[in-house]
């Protein structure tokens, strides 16, 4: 397919851009619970419900852990499904997270990623979505309110390929992405569904009248431990159905994604992982750096399941040092979580920098500013210079 010329552009935030994009993708079935700050997500889309731009069925429930059994339901019949939700929302229906991948239903999500209670707090950070990391959900983070748009249609693809049919969720940082206006170059209806494509249904026992079938059934120790193993054989043929999927995409619209994007790696001694909104400013920083002659680059993670190990280790074995940048908490544990992910892909495949650090930054939205990626910049070369790997609580007032 060539690529689309004159793609409309449209100042929107990010929840916007998400819903616009469902506009032509018009989903069959939509269930919305509003949460901070993913309501205006539903909001708008309602919006052209309401004026009949969509023929979606929009179902308006009474909590998070209802907008997933629905959209459970719903998928099970073979419909088309998209839902929203944040923090709180997330944790409620963490139940039917399992259950609809389990049930292997190619359902899409978007989570405006947002702080986890208590103490409450509205404003963005990933551990909402790093949390959900073993439920079985082919799992997105993007940077900006482009990526939310464009995720939210490459979502679709991914999930309904026969041999992944996975449920899909992607997050945007909530406020940082959510409600941001920024330029989003849109396609038209025709050529999103061109790239999508017909819904394939997951499987032939999806219920419908007159196809006798069932779901959920019991599975006992004879037979549940297979279909666990045809789960992870579903998110092994996620792992090569992504890297094609994006390649289609970038040949249509000219934005050409990664599961892990480096920047300036070439000649790098050091690097910083970063995924999500803050992935910017640490581009801004190596920038700058780089013209000051240090040898630092970075590498923006875009895919959190499946974990893109065998690129991340390849592209990290003969530095020096390696900050992983979190904006997300796991309490107890070794290491921040996406630098324990990273520990165990180093260690499958034997290849190691020589130090890998992590800082915990941003929780509840704390800004994390050009002067924090220099400053850690800094520590991480104290960091190799004393060869050890340490996990930062990074700007945290003590």
């Amino acid at each position: 397919m060539a690529k689309v010329e004159n793609q409309e552009v449209k100042g929107l935030t990010g929840d916007q851009a998400v819903a616009y994009a469902l506009l032509n993708i018009d989903p069959d079935v939509v269930p919305a619970y509003p949460i901070t700050p993913q309501t205006i997500i539903m909001e708008k889309f309602s919006e052209f419900w309401a004026d009949g731009l969509v023929k979606t069925e929009l179902v308006h429930v009474e909590s998070e852990h209802s907008a997933m059994s629905a959209a459970v339901g719903a998928s099970a019949t073979g419909a088309r499904v998209f839902t929203a939700t944040a923090s709180q929302g997330v944790a409620l229906m963490y139940e039917i997270l399992f259950i609809a991948s389990g049930s292997r239903l190619p359902i899409v999500m978007a989570v405006a990623n947002r702080a986890l209670s208590a103490p409450i707090n509205i404003h963005g950070e990933l551990t909402d979505q790093l949390v959900t990391r073993d439920a079985g959900w082919v799992s997105f983070i993007g940077e900006d309110a482009q990526e939310a748009y464009d995720h939210t249609i490459i979502g679709f693809k991914i999930a309904e390929y026969p041999e992944v049919s996975l449920p899909f969720m992607y997050g945007l940082e909530g406020f940082i992405v959510t409600h941001a206006l920024e330029p989003v170059y849109m396609l038209d209806k025709k050529t999103i569904y061109d790239f999508i494509g017909e819904f394939r249904e997951p499987s032939n026992w999806v219920f419908a009248p007159g196809n006798p079938g069932a779901q959920g059934l019991l599975a006992l120790p004879d037979y549940y431990m297979e279909l666990k193993y045809q789960q992870e054989q579903g998110m092994k043929n996620a792992r090569k159905v992504i890297p094609k999927v994006l390649d289609e995409f970038g040949e249509i619209t000219g934005r050409y994604y990664h599961e892990v994007e480096p920047f300036h790696m070439e000649d790098a001694k050091y690097a910083f992982i970063t995924a999500g909104a803050s992935s910017g400013t640490a581009k801004a920083v190596v920038q700058r750096l780089r013209s000051k002659g240090e040898p630092v680059g970075m590498v923006k993670l875009r895919t959190i399941r499946p974990y893109p190990d065998e690129q991340l280790s390849e592209l990290l074995k003969d530095l020096d040092g390696v900050m992983v940048v979190d904006r997300s908490v796991t309490f107890g544990s070794p290491a921040s979580i996406q630098a324990t992910d990273l520990a165990s892909a180093l260690l499958k495949h034997r290849k190691f920098p020589r130090v890998l650090s992590s800082a915990i930054v941003g929780l509840g939205g704390r800004d994390i500013t050009e002067k924090d990626f220099e400053g850690l910049y800094e520590q991480l070369k104290k960091d190799v210079q004393e060869d050890v790997s340490r996990t930062h609580w990074w700007g945290v007032r003590i």
